[in-house]
C-alpha cells in the first residue's frame, strides 16, 4: 500500500487536474475519480505509486500524455488508467487487442527508397529496449545505473563486424569528446522539463552513455529516456542497409541481455507512447513541390500512416522543404509491418513528387 504522505499529494495533484479546465492531456480525460479511488493506494513490488505515473503530467498541465511508466509492472497495476490512455493514442489498439509477437521478417525485402539520391538526405531506423529486472528511470538507484552501465559496455563492447566500437561513458567526458559528439548530433542531454518532473534524470549523468561504431552508422543510447535506444542510421536512402543493420544489432544484444515484454503490449519502455515494436523508421526528405502542397502531402501520408514533421523533429519548420517522415503506427503490427508501410509511403511521395515536376 502506498503511504499516507503519497495519498495525500496524489489528493492534491488529483484536485489540480480536475481545475485545469483548459488541459487536454490524456492523462486528464481518462483519469476520473473512480479510477483514481481505485489505484490510489496500489504499490508495484518494487515501491512505485500512482505519483510516480502521474507527477509529470500534473506538473506540467500542457502534456499531451502526462504519464510514464515508473516500472514494468506498472502497466499492469495501473492498467485502468494506462489501457484507455495507450488506446487513444495508439489509434486502433483496443484494450481486448493484443500485440503480436516479435517478428522482423524478410530482412531483403527493404530496399533504397532513393536510388538515384535526388530526395532522401538520409534514413533511421530505431528502437526503444528495457532490460528485465530493473526498473525504469524514477525508481532506479545510483547503483543499479551504474550496473547497467557496466552490463551494457561489456555486452557492447563484445558485439563483431560492422557494429563493433566504442562505449563513451557522460560521466567524465572530455570536452572534446563531448564536441564531437555534438557535432555529429550524437550527443543526448539531460532531459526535459517533463522528465525532470518524472524523476527520469536523477543521478545525471551517473550510468547514461553512449557507444557508436567506427563509420558512425549505429549508434546505443544507454540510460537516456530508456534502458536502451538502439539505433540504426547513414545518408542516402537505403533503407533496406539500414534496416538490416538494426535488426542484427538487436538479435545479437537480445542474446546477451534479456528484455522486458508483455504479453499484450509487446516490448516495455518508460512511456506509453513508446511500446510494442518500439520502432521507428525516419526519413529525412526533400520534397519541395509536395512541400507547397501541404494538403496533398498529408493525404498521402494518412494513406499510409505516416508522421510528418519539420526537419529539427517535432513542432518544428520544415527547412528549405527538408521533412522528418516516419511511420506512425507502433502497436498492434510486426516490426515488419511498421517499416514496410513507412518503405512503400516513401516509395509513392517520391513517385507523386517526379510526377510533380
Amino acid at each position: 500500500m502506498a503511504d499516507a504522505a503519497t495519498i495525500a499529494k496524489l489528493e492534491e495533484g488529483f484536485k489540480k487536474l480536475e481545475a485545469a479546465t483548459d488541459c487536454k492531456s490524456l492523462l486528464k480525460k481518462y483519469l476520473t475519480k473512480s479510477v483514481f479511488d481505485q489505484l490510489k493506494d496500489k504499490k508495484t513490488d518494487l515501491g512505485a505509486t500512482l505519483l510516480d505515473v502521474i507527477q509529470s503530467g500534473v506538473e506540467n498541465l500542457d502534456s499531451g500524455v502526462g504519464v510514464y511508466a515508473p516500472d514494468a509492472q506498472a502497466y499492469t497495476l495501473f492498467a485502468p488508467l494506462f489501457d484507455p490512455i495507450i488506446e487513444d493514442y495508439h489509434k486502433g489498439f483496443k484494450q481486448t487487442d493484443k500485440h503480436p509477437n516479435k517478428d522482423f521478417g524478410d530482412v531483403n525485402q527493404f530496399v533504397n527508397v532513393d536510388p538515384d539520391g535526388k530526395f532522401v538526405i538520409s534514413t533511421r531506423v530505431r528502437c526503444g529496449r528495457s532490460m528485465e529486472g530493473y526498473p525504469f528511470n524514477p525508481c532506479l538507484t545510483e547503483a543499479q545505473y551504474k550496473e547497467m552501465e557496466s552490463k551494457v559496455s561489456s555486452t557492447l563492447s563484445s558485439l563483431e563486424g560492422g557494429l563493433k566500437d566504442t562505449y563513451f561513458p557522460l560521466t567524465g567526458m572530455t570536452k572534446e569528446v563531448q564536441q564531437k559528439l555534438i557535432d555529429d548530433h550524437f550527443l543526448f542531454k539531460e532531459g526535459d522539463r517533463f522528465l525532470q518532473a518524472a524523476n527520469a534524470c536523477r543521478y545525471w549523468p551517473t550510468g547514461r552513455g553512449i557507444y557508436h561504431n567506427d563509420n558512425k552508422t549505429f549508434l546505443v543510447w544507454c540510460n537516456e529516456e530508456d534502458h536502451l535506444r538502439i539505433i540504426s542510421m547513414q545518408m542516402g536512402g537505403d533503407l533496406g542497409q539500414v534496416y538490416r543493420r538494426l535488426v542484427s544489432a538487436v538479435n545479437e544484444i537480445e542474446k546477451r541481455v534479456p528484455f522486458s515484454h508483455h504479453d499484450r503490449l509487446g516490448f516495455l519502455t518508460f512511456c506509453p507512447t513508446n511500446l510494442g515494436t518500439t520502432v521507428r523508421a525516419s526519413v529525412h526528405i526533400k520534397l519541395p513541390k509536395l512541400a507547397a502542397n501541404r494538403e496533398k502531402l498529408e493525404e498521402v501520408a494518412g494513406k499510409y500512416s505516416l508522421q510528418v514533421r519539420g526537419t529539427r523533429g517535432e513542432h518544428t519548420e520544415a527547412e528549405g522543404g527538408v521533412y522528418d517522415i516516419s511511420n506512425k503506427r507502433r502497436m498492434g503490427l510486426t516490426e515488419y509491418q511498421a517499416v514496410k508501410e513507412m518503405q512503400d509511403g516513401i516509395i509513392e511521395l517520391i513517385k507523386i513528387e517526379k510526377e510533380m515536376q
